[in-house]
């Protein structure tokens, strides 16, 4: 059987990678997981500086899931470049990094400064606040959308993900939108907002009131959104949201996926996406299936 998956030229061992902001940049999971046998390590986001992140409280369970509003709290790019990638080039596994910026020019610049270091792909979160547009989010105005691929795709030497945000009408008109920007790969979804009252101490949850829902809650969401990008259009994509076994990878692949991330799952299993990876095998095995790739896009 092969489970090696292509994506934008990039070849990967197998289609299972960690999402972003769930498993650090590797170092924290290392002793519980071999990264070696992951398809890549997506890496928490990272800024042109560092960022201090939300007051606490910053998490929040909720039924089926859970809420973060940790506003991704980073290092900046010259630590990540000094001290995470050295430690991710010890395993064999692909390094994807995922960039977070509150400007056009802030991504950039974390762009430029790593088409000089050895990573395999560049994630962007469009999900951050666009400060010059009044905070609304890059991803949720598709011009914007377009807009900033172009501009990352001008400056990047390795290939672009564009990280889908799922707060949008029509996620549709987001994905073809980065793909007219250039995208390479399409990777969604990111976290749904939510809210969540403590009805005891009459407050917010979080102390920024509201924050990106994720976990198994989300799944249909997620599937229903993979499947609407990748009929409307020709990038890969990576699924995400909610995926805690590999049966839940699988209903991904089958929607459109080319390769899948798993996220809150990390938090209470840290041995989850091999689990998956190992899930993924077995499926293929049972049904006869050569290439992981077959699996894609199979329902229609």
């Amino acid at each position: 059987m092969d489970t090696k998956v292509n994506l934008a030229g990039v070849e990967l061992k197998n289609p299972v990678m960690t999402a972003s902001g769930t498993f650090g940049s590797g170092e924290e999971y290392s002793e519980f997981v071999d990264l070696g046998r992951l398809g890549a390590v997506v890496t928490k986001g990272v800024a042109n500086i560092p960022w201090p992140g939300n007051p606490v409280p910053r998490i929040a369970e909720t039924a089926s899931g859970m809420m973060n509003a940790i506003g991704l709290q980073n290092p900046g790019i010259d630590l990540f470049c000094r001290r995470d990638i050295p430690f991710l080039k010890q395993f064999d596994t692909k390094i994807i990094v995922n960039v977070c910026g509150r400007t056009t020019e802030d991504y950039c610049e974390v762009v430029e400064r790593l088409a000089e270091e050895d990573v395999d792909m560049l994630e962007i979160n469009i999900s951050c606040p666009n400060v010059k547009e009044g905070g609304i989010a890059f991803g949720q105005n598709p011009k914007a959308v377009e807009e900033i691929t172009s501009e990352v795709k001008k400056r990047a030497r390795q290939p672009v993900i564009m990280k889908l945000s799922p707060n949008v009408t029509d996620i549709t008109e987001t994905a073809r939108a980065a793909e007219a920007g250039g995208a390479d790969v399409l990777s969604l979804i990111n976290t749904l907002t939510g809210m969540k009252i403590d009805i005891h101490r009459r407050t917010f949850a979080l102390a920024n009131k509201t924050g990106g829902l994720s976990g198994p809650a989300v799944k249909p969401v997620a599937v229903r959104m993979v499947y609407q990008a990748a009929n409307a259009v020709k990038l890969p994509i990576i699924g995400m949201g909610g995926i805690a076994t590999a049966e839940d990878a699988i209903e991904f692949l089958l929607a459109g996926a080319s390769a899948v991330s798993v996220g809150t799952a990390n938090f209470y299993d840290p041995s989850a996406t091999v689990r998956v990876a190992e899930g993924i095998e077995a499926y293929m095995k049972r049904y006869g299936f050569e290439h992981v790739s077959e699996l894609t896009g199979l329902v229609k």
